[in-house]
């Protein structure tokens, strides 16, 4: 096990005085051509223990002209502040950080950014390249908001590497997905989008969150999550591995206890994250956590034996303790000057990476133009792109999508989710947003088609319509916010509470998967049954009416500012969806273990669940159709290759996500995604797919030796359309 550096501060001085003689620089750590580490430990032993108590509350150190980096909200768009649609909302900025008043040049208040699907839907892409592309967004706004306000941002609060477990989960519109391959692939991808791509600084500072096991909302302050060695490395923790391999340094633990310890203080932070990983960057709790240590958790008996325990473990940075506060742990011989050191150099890693320590960083002075970047038609551009690609088709009977606008000349829409693109808790807030009654509008736009629009039926008059209409499309879903639908008069529901019992987010799981809004799509499917439902949600509804008696179903989730637009290319056929799920939608909750049991072998998960799916995971339809033929498994060093023939055999050009699932000897799982790739193919053309995986992600956790290995014996690999469609299957020895 490695253990901190830690300098002496005469050694780091006697080191500043040679250097700094002989170069142009006020202090050695200013000086790019020597090491992190002896730039850092400079840094730390020219520092007051004033100055390193300001960096474990989120300062920076302005003696030395070191800036804040300061700090966003940023699941799917950095959350910037402003006013919400509802005039209540006021919660947009509520845990923001930023930088010193005066840094640079002060410009008048923006509130907006580039508001992308939420991470559930960014998942639903099953592409790498579109969490790239939402992390390359985000960043880059995050620059341009700290050059142009003077108030930095650079600290980016994503992704999220939770997995959503459980549909129940009030934060499941937060994660990717179940599988932790998957998420694990997407963290990644979004991990380099945020930091970039120069190979001294980052462009924004990854911190994902919340390690580790933090999938229920009622009760997390207080709740343990308790499970094995070997599900603590092959699940929870895997995302997390993804994300620090591509290159993050940060994280931020969560409320709950692991195995009877607080996350905060959990022997897992030095054990696994800083010293196996790598992970010496900011390390922070979430909001209120501290105090929760000996409120709800019990385990430590007031606020400064919370800070003692807390820092001993590893963690760099208390999001909301002030400065008194911890000075007085200091002072009352809680933190060891040591502890302090090495907190301070942690923090100062990040602020180091983003080029703060430096005269110059090529992030600096970027060139931004005159137009703001979310105005651009390149963001816009992209935002629409993601949210096309998230788009999941669940059912297409007899072919009633696309919409064909030459038969089709009567348009009925309805339903609460058609006139707005809501806000959830951490979401950007666009400078514009499309809603699904609007993207639709435009579609036809220039057409002799007819768009008419209902909210409810509450008098019979939405049944008289749905019979005027050659296809009715109703748009219903879950309130991100769980607030009521009460027009303009709609407020913000308090904390922890909601209105809804099928809906949730922070601090509310939901108490039912049931559609509230079903009904309504008994009633316009009972009086046309050539209906379409957009299903607009942050999680799986158990829609077992819907699913068995509507033709048409696409689900796709809140918050895009491209919303309509993206719904729309998908329903008149302007793009070909190949969107899937990433949870295993359950017909029942009865189906579901009870919510605090995260041992997923109890039935969680496409790779333990015993009944029979709504939806299985991995799931979606196309506009055309795809044949599989050719299965070859090469083991090349370290390496198996897969290739096979991909046919598109239907009329449309189209997208397939093609999945590798693989149980290994000794695996007690059904199977497990060990790769995929989405893959385009013109009508009646074939593609040579070919796959890498490493056998590194073919291992698994060996509880006895504490170590991941590649078990030997018979492996059985499956290549297909989804996690129940299996369309080649190659088994051989390992």
């Amino acid at each position: 096990m490695k253990s901190r550096t830690i300098f002496s501060v005469a050694s780091a001085l006697l080191l500043g005085s040679a250097l700094a003689g002989a170069q142009d620089y006020q202090y050695p750590f200013q000086n790019p051509s020597l090491s992190e580490d002896e730039r850092l430990d400079n840094a730390v032993s020219l520092m007051t223990v004033d100055e390193k108590i300001g960096t474990v509350v989120g300062q920076g150190v302005p003696r030395l002209g070191i800036d804040n980096p300061g700090s966003t909200e940023a699941i799917h768009g950095i959350v910037r502040g402003g006013a919400n649609e509802l005039p209540n909302m006021g919660f947009a900025g509520q845990f923001q950080q930023g930088g010193e008043a005066g840094q640079k040049k002060q410009e008048p208040q923006m509130v907006n950014s580039t508001a992308f699907p939420q991470a559930y839907g960014i998942g639903e892409t099953w592409d790498r390249e579109m969490a790239h592309i939402v992390g390359d967004v985000m960043s880059y706004e995050a620059r341009y908001y700290s050059q142009m306000t003077g108030r930095n941002c650079l600290v980016l609060w994503a992704p999220n590497a939770d997995l959503a477990r459980d549909p129940r989960w009030g934060r499941t519109e937060e994660s990717f997905g179940e599988d932790p391959y998957l998420v694990g692939e997407m963290v990644a991808a979004e991990v380099r989008g945020i930091q970039g791509d120069d190979p001294t600084y980052w462009r924004g500072a990854s911190l994902m969150k919340h390690f580790l096991a933090n999938s229920n909302e009622d009760n997390r302050y207080s709740t343990d999550s308790a499970f094995g060695e070997d599900l603590f490395r092959d699940y929870y923790s895997y995302g997390f591995w993804k994300g620090a391999k591509a290159g993050a340094k940060s994280l931020m633990t969560a409320y709950n206890s692991y195995n009877g310890v607080p996350c905060m203080a959990h022997d897992f932070i030095k054990d696994v994250l800083y010293d196996e990983w790598g992970m010496d960057g900011t390390i922070v709790d979430d909001a209120g956590a501290l105090r929760f240590m000996s409120s709800a958790h019990h385990y430590t008996k007031d606020i400064n034996e919370s800070i003692k325990l807390a820092m001993e473990a590893g963690l760099t940075r208390f999001i909301d303790s002030n400065f008194d506060q911890v000075k007085a742990a200091y002072d009352g011989g809680y933190i060891s000057d040591e502890v302090l050191d090495a907190c301070t150099k942690s923090n100062l890693r990040t602020m180091l990476k983003l080029g703060l320590l430096d005269a110059e960083c090529p992030y600096d002075e970027m060139e931004f133009g005159d137009t703001a970047p979310w105005e651009t038609q390149e963001f816009k551009d992209k935002a629409r792109l993601v949210t096309q690609k998230s788009v999941v088709l669940l059912k297409n009977e007899d072919n009633i999508l696309p919409i064909d606008t030459r038969k089709v000349k009567k348009i009925a829409v309805f339903g609460n989710r058609a006139e707005k693109v809501l806000k959830d808790w951490y979401g950007a807030l666009p400078a514009y947003s499309v809603s699904p009654l609007d993207g639709i509008k435009a579609a036809v736009e220039g057409t002799d088609v007819e768009v008419k629009f209902q909210r409810w039926d509450s008098d019979g008059s939405a049944q008289k319509l749905a019979e005027w209409a050659d296809v009715c499309i109703v748009c219903v879903g879950n309130h991100p916010a769980t607030s009521p639908d009460w027009d303009q008069m709609s407020i913000q529901s308090p904390w922890a509470y909601g209105t809804v019992a099928g809906d949730g987010r922070e601090a509310l799981d939901r108490r039912s998967l049931q559609l509230e809004t079903e009904d309504l799509i008994k009633v316009i499917w009972q009086a046309n049954h050539n209906t379409v439902v957009a299903l607009i949600s942050s999680f799986p509804f158990a829609i077992n009416w819907t699913q068995e008696h509507v033709p048409g179903i696409v689900h796709l989730t809140q918050c895009s500012q491209e919303l309509g637009n993206g719904l729309a290319d998908v329903l008149f056929g302007k793009y070909n969806p190949a969107g899937r799920t990433t949870q295993t939608w359950v017909k029942d909750i009865l189906d579901l273990p009870n919510l605090l049991d995260y041992d997923i072998k109890n039935g969680r998960t496409y790779m333990y669940f015993q009944g029979e799916p709504l939806y299985p995971f991995g799931y979606g339809l196309s506009y055309t159709s795809f044949e599989y033929s050719n299965l070859k498994v090469d083991k090349k060093r370290d390496n198996f290759v897969f290739s096979f023939d991909l046919k598109n055999v239907g009329e449309r050009d189209g997208e397939e996500v093609v999945q590798i699932y693989a149980k290994v000897s000794g695996d007690d799982a059904a199977k497990r995604l060990r790769g995929f790739d989405r893959i385009f193919v013109k009508a009646g053309e074939t593609q040579k797919v070919e796959i890498t995986v490493p056998a590194e992600d073919l291992m698994l956790w060996n509880s006895d030796k504490h170590q991941f290995e590649l078990n030997k014996g018979e492996a059985q690999f499956m290549v297909g359309a989804s996690s129940e469609d299996i369309r080649l299957t190659k088994t051989m020895k390992i």
